[in-house]
């Protein structure tokens, strides 16, 4: 599933309302030519207008897909099996992946701090790899539909909010207070961005969520890397790190293919 999620490869920087004093070269001729473009298609955000097509790639010298025109996070024109060909497929490929890695990021931090704490002496016997095999607070099934109910609720929410944008919105209404403009899957306001860090100009907002995206890629590669460790050395993340730095010769990933 990672992988169809991330051969859309999901925008870079925004070039409204932009410094372009402040840019590479590059970027900047993108700015400054981007107010003249007419065939870029808009793609999922309202926010952040497209870049040209002569923006950073993956493959250098390539041709990005002509529904990747740069308007979502991250995107570095690869889409090899044309998956997000469809505007409708894309922009639920588009949310896919940033709930994917959402997920994955929250996941590596629940694998390695509690792993960190427990060899700092904080807390004992943890293994995030048989962690539902434990005793809980609750049974299994209570607890199972427990979480049924409550994800469903969210992502029921958030269907909806793709189907009609802003339908689920959760701001107060204030006094002299402009309410975020509604953008699929990234809610914002009061909630979501108390420190109103997604607000303003297209071009900080794009950066923070290309790094958001970048992160999140990041996060679902490891999360797949710690599932190997743990199936092929029975040792958590950190666990194997440190083992390594002290002896790189014979802990490695070649070591879990040899015999012992």
């Amino acid at each position: 599933m990672a992988l169809s999620i991330a051969s859309t490869a999901l925008s870079s920087i925004p070039t409204s309302e932009m410094n372009t004093k402040s840019l590479p070269g590059r970027v900047t001729r993108a700015c400054l030519l981007g107010r003249s473009r007419l065939n870029a298609t808009k793609g999922v955000s309202s926010v952040c207008e497209p870049l040209l097509p002569d923006r950073p790639l993956w493959f250098p010298g390539s041709s990005p897909p002509e529904w990747l025109d740069g308007s979502l996070p991250g995107d570095f024109g690869f889409d090899p099996l044309g998956l997000g060909s469809d505007p409708e497929l894309l922009k639920w490929f588009a949310q896919a992946e940033l709930m994917h890695s959402r997920w994955a990021m929250l996941a590596v931090a629940g694998i390695l701090i509690p792993e960190w704490l427990e060899s700092l002496g904080f807390i004992e016997n943890f293994s995030w790899y048989d962690a539902g095999a434990r005793e809980y607070f609750a049974d299994p099934t209570t607890l199972f539909v427990v979480q049924l109910v409550l994800m469903g609720w969210a992502e029921g929410r958030r269907w909806a909010d793709m189907m009609n944008p802003g339908c689920v919105d959760i701001e107060p209404t204030l006094p002299h207070k402009k309410k975020p403009k509604p953008d699929v899957g990234y809610p914002g306001g009061l909630w979501f961005d108390p420190f109103m860090w997604g607000r303003g100009s297209p071009e900080p907002v794009m950066v923070l969520r290309t790094k958001e995206i970048k992160n999140g890629r990041l996060a679902m590669l490891a999360f797949v890397g710690f599932c190997f460790q743990a199936v092929y050395t029975g040792e958590g993340p950190v666990e194997n790190l440190m083992a390594h730095i002290a002896d790189p010769g014979h802990h490695n990933i070649f070591s879990a293919f040899t015999s012992h």
